[in-house]
């Protein structure tokens, strides 16, 4: 039998592509990461609105700023325990949970619209009380929220999920947040799914860039930390590259078992966490304050600016800048304020790196030594170290150190294992466990009225 001219099944591809529901799903997403990309970029000029204004308040009035710890934690997490509640924390936790397989209820709760506005203000107000948090962590739960906001527009048969949705979403906070949309990709693959799925679409993976791309269009094409001159791969970074990695891979793995506390150790202190957060908030404050009035207030804020400093060859810090920034990101997390930790992570890894290379004594390779520590500390943290990697090379334009990182990052990983489990991933499954025992609380009382 003769064949037809025509080809059936690039006719059927050719409708397939022409379709106005394809067309309505690739807007409502790509334009969904284009509006997410947009807060994040003002999001991000607010917290830096916010620790320039605390620098001026600690310049002029240093004494009365110990004072915003304590009262602005309880302003805080009183407005987050009852009126925001979600928006506490990281919030990258917050988004692995809702994507995992077992949760069955639907993320609203935390991945909304409202969830995602006290994220941006109350996490810029603990920036500005002092707190040492980052604003990468709020910016994938906000994109996150905002890309699943957009499910309410797609079409009725609609490819995309909701899970998809939401990992579009927070690979697009991290890469408007760092203006690296390849480090966004990769966050995607290794920590959000922890696996690449095959049908996942091209078009998710293009909102990721475009995030990207708009971040880049508002903020500029500029390094997070600037361009590093690092000194080139040779056989004398062997041993740096082996010492940096155990000693972050240590820190960074007793950093996680620190977040994880349960309070087994100081019971009562766990019970006033539990019962009274708001008091326990401004306990949390307090410490702050005494760490920022034996460093001069170095223990404040993200780290960024410090960071930069040290990486652009500024003044050294203390000695003792790691530890007290290693504890105050520890007071910070558990006061239940908004805020990442991705920043303060870097910044201790830095100080970690400082520290190291004069022990070391190795002065050419001092700034490829920062730039180490930075991505094992933080791998250790996250046991993500491809992420990790990505981000460094990407923040300081690092691409001799690749090698180098990535030997790095997987040697402070493997060691932060045997410490600790996976942070995010952990905090994940404590928060899905809080809601079950909630849910069926709520139905026990739901019960007994009827």
């Amino acid at each position: 039998m003769e064949k037809p001219w025509y080809n059936l099944q690039y006719v059927s591809r050719w409708y397939r592509l022409h379709r106005p529901e394809m067309w309505q799903e690739r807007l409502v997403v790509w334009g969904g990461a284009a509006l997410s990309a947009l807060v994040i970029v003002g999001f991000v000029r607010l917290t830096d609105a916010a620790l320039g204004r605390l620098a001026w308040i600690q310049e002029h009035y240093f004494l009365y700023s110990l004072l915003l710890p304590p009262i602005g934690g309880m302003l805080i997490v009183f407005l987050s325990r009852r009126y925001f509640p979600g928006c506490e924390g990281s919030g990258i936790p917050q988004v692995i949970a809702c994507l995992s397989e077992h949760h069955g209820e639907k993320p609203y709760e935390v991945l909304s619209l409202r969830v995602a506005f006290a994220k941006i203000m109350l996490g810029a107000l603990a920036m500005l009380c002092g707190f040492s948090t980052g604003r990468e962590g709020p910016c994938v739960q906000v994109s996150a929220s905002m890309m699943l906001a957009s499910e309410h527009v797609l079409p009725v048969r609609s490819r995309v999920s909701a899970n998809e949705l939401l990992l579009a979403g927070g690979a697009a906070g991290i890469a408007a947040a760092f203006n690296t949309p390849l480090a966004g990709i990769i966050f995607a693959i290794e920590e959000l799914a922890r696996r690449f799925e095959q049908r996942t679409h091209a078009v998710l993976l293009t909102a990721i860039v475009i995030a990207g791309m708009v971040s880049i269009s508002f903020q500029g094409d500029y390094l997070y930390f600037g361009h590093l001159v690092v000194h080139p791969l040779s056989i004398s970074l062997v041993v740096p590259v082996f010492v940096c990695a155990i000693v972050t891979g240590i820190a960074g793995g007793l950093f996680s078992v620190s977040l994880l506390w349960k309070g087994h150790t100081f019971t009562q202190l766990h019970r006033l966490r539990r019962e009274h957060p708001v008091w326990f908030a401004a306990i949390m404050g307090l410490g702050m304050s005494l760490l920022c009035l034996l460093t001069q207030g170095h223990a404040s804020g993200s780290g960024y600016d410090v960071t930069r400093t040290m990486l652009m060859g500024g003044p050294d810090v203390a000695w003792y800048y790691a530890p007290v920034k290693w504890l105050a990101t520890v007071l910070s997390f558990h006061s239940g304020v908004p805020g990442g930790i991705f920043a303060p992570s870097l910044a201790v890894g830095a100080g970690i790196g400082q520290d190291l290379q004069g022990l070391l004594g190795n002065a050419d390779a001092q700034l490829t030594i920062y730039a180490l520590c930075m991505a094992g500390f933080l791998a250790a943290v996250t046991q993500s170290p491809i992420t990790s990697t990505i981000i460094v090379m990407e923040m300081i334009d690092g691409h001799q150190l690749v090698i180098s990182l990535v030997a790095v990052t997987m040697l402070a990983s493997i060691v932060s294992r045997g410490l600790s489990p996976s942070l995010y991933h952990e905090l994940s499954h404590r928060y899905e466990l809080k809601r079950t025992v909630h849910c069926k609380d709520e139905l026990e009382v739901a019960g007994r009225a009827t």
